[in-house]
């Protein structure tokens, strides 16, 4: 804001040029056009140190960033348009970087066959199928089942049949998986309980055991 005689101009950031970092604020990048300003390189690089150590104050979430003091100086530079030569404990960085699109990550778009299993649950049944017969294979069908049994309660109802996990395993293997006769899976306890992720919500036994607690409670 300025004052000319009785009038007064209002500047709008949207009519300033844009920031840089806004979240370090336009009285850092004054700062910084002030330390750019300096002729010696010496005393350039001792305000340069000032106004990271207030940098760091405005910006506190940065401690919990891996390296933060190097960030800080590169954010330095970031507001300082790449341009200022000062001693720096840190490489200046190149403005390329920041302008280098970042690396794209594979998303696997196939739809999943059981999504009460799980996408993983198909790699490790590819896995298990190109095992060869045995004891191994056969432990490891076993465990297999019932984390996938696990999986079933949580999702779905109160109890499943072995025969069902085991037929769910031949299905989405493409049958090349055999389950051998005489695997029998570990009985369920009447106080296991099994929620939903992020919701308190339990299948089985616990649940209904915890609610007549409360009502004892309750009617006390």
């Amino acid at each position: 804001m300025e004052a000319s005689d009785n009038s007064v101009k209002l500047y709008y950031n949207t009519e300033r040029e844009k920031l840089q970092m806004p979240e370090y604020g336009r009285n850092v990048l004054r700062m910084v056009e002030q330390v750019k300003a300096i002729e010696d390189r010496n005393k350039r690089s001792e305000q340069a140190r000032a106004v990271v150590k207030v940098m760091e104050t405005l910006n506190p979430q940065v401690h919990t960033q891996e390296n933060y003091e190097q960030k800080l100086w590169d954010h330095l530079y970031m507001i300082a348009g790449y341009d200022l030569d000062i001693g720096s404990p840190y490489p200046a960085p190149l403005p390329e970087a920041k302008a280098a699109r970042p690396m794209v990550i594979p998303i696997d778009k196939s739809p999943v066959r059981a999504n009460h299993y799980g996408r993983n649950i198909e790699s490790i049944i590819d896995l298990i199928a190109g095992e060869p017969d045995g004891e191994v294979k056969t432990a490891m069908i076993r465990s297999l089942a019932i984390y996938m049994r696990q999986q079933y309660l949580i999702w779905n109802k109160d109890s499943v049949a072995d025969a069902t996990i085991f037929a769910d395993i031949e299905k989405l293997s493409d049958y090349r998986i055999k389950v051998p006769e005489g695997v029998e899976l570990t009985k369920i306890s009447f106080d296991s309980s099994f929620s939903r992720p992020g919701l308190n919500i339990n299948v089985g036994g616990g649940n209904r055991k915890n609610n007549k607690r409360g009502n004892r409670k309750n009617r006390k």
